[in-house]
């Protein structure tokens, strides 16, 4: 039969599971193993003697924990209790590293939390710095922090990460970024891929022999994951076509909105908040994301210059803004160039980084999101937009077509003038802006981080199951619908 030893470090908590199989033709075994914690609390090791008699736990012997030179401290013990454990779990590292950055950032943190929902049963390990861990919020038990010490951009780092790895002896790697994946892992990993824009003609100023080294290390990267985990339909054809990645290896995992946008509208009292801390108290037209090239806000400011001219000649909305929430201008100079060439530079507003908790104000009370972008692999923000009913116009291209549906005004993203028309249109238009609240609801509606996280919970089991060669947790039947891509 087999059966499976639960190690316990009575100094951190954690659990570890291993697979012991037991010869019915045998009424004696006893097995012998060295251990040492996973979550490297100590560097103490200890020796566990387990006894099996005609597969029945019938003793456990007294352990005496054996110090490592290198050990802290005398009290920092990591004590082991064995138990028979016959429901094991899946031990799953979720590289956190880069938690703190735009896009990627927002995809870890509902990821973990979704997971810390939906699953008590796998063992989670969080691989990155301790404060980063804090900013995910409270976990279950079965969630633990590594801390790395270490940057991730060094060479330092990358071995740090490796050897942790290895040490942890994990039966799966989650990667949500294709850029950090260190060589010869112990264990299989899968990867989440937000784009393409890298190694696409607009993804940057590189020459030619670094863009064909970076071409070849990542596709090695995806050539060499147990499963891909693509964010739209759209970034799953862009692997197909530049990488030859075969479709059955991509599961489209849609993202979705964080639940900190699914509080309601705004109140009188959130109005009054960006009215006195941000002094808007006016109609205003709302773009959030970063402001690089690919984002297209040159375009949108000079779409914005020829509106006003419009708006001015019929006498409607003198007072309109746009509003820019996002990065530092500090590294784009031509919006700045751009705003006064376009004689607009007392009608546009560059806020800068705000809380999401004011965030979601500000997609509440704008009178239409613009979002022209370049490209996209998903494209957060107007869906958060369509959370609170907004009007939405964005472009016609990349995966934006499949995010926002027919719940949005849709437009070529290189041409001004048509980014003008439909902004002019969807502003003085009552009867649209109400048909697309409706539809923006319902889009909105669609994506869901527990479909989703339900699927990546799937996909672990099937390769975490068969890396480790025994059962996972399991889904329950009336979950699996939908989970092919976490949409309704």
């Amino acid at each position: 039969m087999e059966v499976f030893l639960q190690e316990h470090c009575g100094k951190c908590g954690f659990f570890s599971s291993k697979s012991l199989i037991i010869s019915g033709d045998v009424d004696y075994e006893r097995v012998r193993l060295w251990k040492k914690c996973l979550l490297l609390c100590t560097s103490e090791y200890t020796k566990v003697d387990l006894t099996e008699a005609r597969g029945k736990v019938t003793s456990f012997p007294q352990q005496r924990p054996l110090h490592a030179p290198q050990a802290r401290a005398s009290n920092s013990v990591c004590v082991a209790f064995p138990l028979l454990w016959l429901n094991p779990s899946v031990k799953i590292a979720i590289d956190i590293r880069r938690m703190t950055e735009f896009g990627v950032g927002t995809y870890i943190r509902n990821v973990v939390r979704t997971l810390g929902r939906l699953d008590r049963e796998n063992i989670y390990l969080l691989i990155g710095p301790t404060s980063k861990v804090e900013e995910i919020g409270s976990l279950p038990a079965n969630f633990h922090a590594v801390p790395l010490q270490q940057p991730e951009r060094s060479l330092k780092g990358y071995w740090e990460f490796r050897t942790v790895l290895q040490q942890l002896d994990c039966d799966l790697l989650h990667v949500p970024n294709v850029f950090s994946v260190p060589r010869a892992l112990a264990c299989p990993y899968v990867l989440t891929v937000l784009d393409m824009l890298e190694h696409m003609s607009r993804g940057g100023e590189r020459n030619g022999m670094w863009r064909s080294i970076h071409f070849q290390l990542t596709r090695r990267v995806l050539r060499g994951a147990a499963r891909i985990f693509a964010v739209s339909n759209f970034t799953k054809t862009e692997m197909e076509k530049l990488f030859g990645i075969p479709p059955d290896r991509i599961e489209v995992v849609y993202n979705a909105i964080d639940e900190r946008f699914l509080h309601g509208h705004a109140s009188a009292t959130d109005r009054e908040l960006i009215a006195k801390r941000y002094q808007v108290t006016y109609p205003f037209l709302l773009y959030a994301g970063r402001v690089s090239a690919h984002k297209n806000v040159v375009r949108m400011i000079e779409a914005f210059s020829a509106l006003k001219g419009e708006l001015e000649k019929e006498g409607a909305f003198p007072d309109l803004k746009l509003i820019i929430i996002g990065d530092d201008l500090s590294g784009n100079p031509d919006l700045r160039r751009t705003v006064v060439r376009s004689g607009v530079q007392n009608d546009v507003r560059f806020l800068g980084f705000v809380p999401i908790e004011v965030l979601r104000i500000f997609y509440d009370s704008a009178k239409i999101f613009v979002f022209p972008s370049l490209y996209e692999g998903f494209g957060l923000p107007p869906l958060e937009a369509m959370a609170h009913g907004t009007p939405v116009v964005t472009s016609n291209v990349t995966s934006l077509p499949e995010v926002v549906g027919n719940a949005a005004v849709l437009v070529n993203p290189e041409n001004v003038f048509e980014i003008m028309r439909a902004l002019h249109r969807v502003l003085l238009d009552q009867g649209l802006r109400e048909r697309m609240k409706e539809r923006s609801y319902l889009q909105a509606g669609k994506f869901s981080w527990e479909k989703s996280g339900r699927r990546i919970l799937e996909v672990y089991r099937q390769v975490g199951g068969e890396s480790g060669e025994r059962p996972g947790p399991r889904v329950s039947s009336r979950n699996q619908e939908k989970l092919s891509s976490g949409v309704a």
